[in-house]
């Protein structure tokens, strides 16, 4: 696979959405900005958002929506590589984040979820009825790990559910091409996720003692972040560690395409074909681009 630089310099990519004009909108986490970049590499900042805004996507009226985790990260450097660290003292939550593409307004629409703070919000995707699916990171602590979710929202501000907790660390979250399943990547378990839609923003009851079913757990130690689905229906999720993408099959096989970084967290699919692919290559601060052997999912809203 021949992989191009498209732009370095990021401070921490992430949530890259694939834009009509040949752009890329990215958030920069440890920035703490919504960024756009040219298909010559050139950046200009769309909004100031504060926190860590992490996730990003088209909503039905045009505008960007963010997971904003709130700065759930501290960040330091090891052999030339930005790391992601535990959760700094002093964090208070995450949000839900709209952002006007022509005016950079920014209206923070969600902070909690059935009265509780938002702990650590990462990733997110729109159903073909215009609602939300985002994930709730949790966040480490000096005793322990506080555990994340999988949530609904309107995208209005009117509601918000919590369909699933006590999730170790869900991050990457996508839809399959038909909408009857939503996956959610597992960082630290190194698993993909994936539960059964019953209707626009429920889900039907899991498997008896299990929040979901289990597509694969990766061998070693892997760690997964967000991904992209492919129109066939398989499902790529940037890889750590084994820095890259990982494409897993519904059936629980793998397929690795391997990227010159450690800590590779995103990948969005655009071009007439939808096989152009962009990887955000956060360890290093890049923006890559590929051509991917197969078309990705159109997502149901963009710009």
């Amino acid at each position: 696979m021949d992989i191009a630089l498209v732009c370095e310099g990021l401070q921490f990519p992430e949530g890259p959405i694939a834009m009509a004009d040949g752009s890329v909108i990215l958030t920069e986490i440890q920035g703490k900005t919504l960024t756009r970049v040219t298909p010559d590499g050139k950046r200009e900042t769309i909004a100031d958002l504060g926190g860590g805004p992490n996730g990003a996507a088209i909503g039905p009226d045009g505008a960007v929506y963010i997971t904003n985790n709130g700065g759930s990260f501290a960040y330091h450097e090891v052999n030339g590589i930005n790391i992601p660290g535990a959760t700094p003292a002093g964090y208070t939550g995450g949000s839900i984040q709209r952002v006007d593409l022509k005016t950079g307004a920014v209206t923070t629409l969600y902070t909690e979820v059935g009265g509780k703070r938002l702990e650590g919000p990462n990733d997110l995707v729109f159903d073909k009825h215009g609602g939300m699916w985002f994930t709730e990171h949790g966040t480490t602590t000096p005793t322990g790990r506080n555990y994340g979710g999988l949530c609904y929202a309107a995208p209005d501000g009117s509601k918000i559910t919590r369909l699933r907790e006590g999730l170790i660390s869900p991050n990457g979250v996508g839809l399959s091409p038909d909408e009857k399943t939503v996956y959610a990547a597992d960082t630290y378990l190194g698993r993909l996720w994936a539960f059964d839609v019953a209707s626009p923003g429920g889900l039907a009851e899991p498997p008896p003692f299990q929040p979901g079913r289990v597509v694969c757990n990766l061998p070693g130690y892997q760690l997964l972040d967000s991904l992209a689905v492919e129109a066939g229906g398989k499902v790529c999720v940037a890889t750590i560690i084994n820095g890259g993408v990982t494409a897993f099959d519904p059936n629980g096989s793998t397929e690795h395409f391997p990227f010159p970084d450690l800590l590779c967290t995103n990948i969005v699919f655009g071009g007439a074909d939808m096989r152009d692919a962009w990887v955000t290559a956060s360890g290093t601060g890049k923006l890559y681009k590929c051509r991917w052997p197969r078309p990705g999912l159109k997502l149901n809203f963009n710009a």
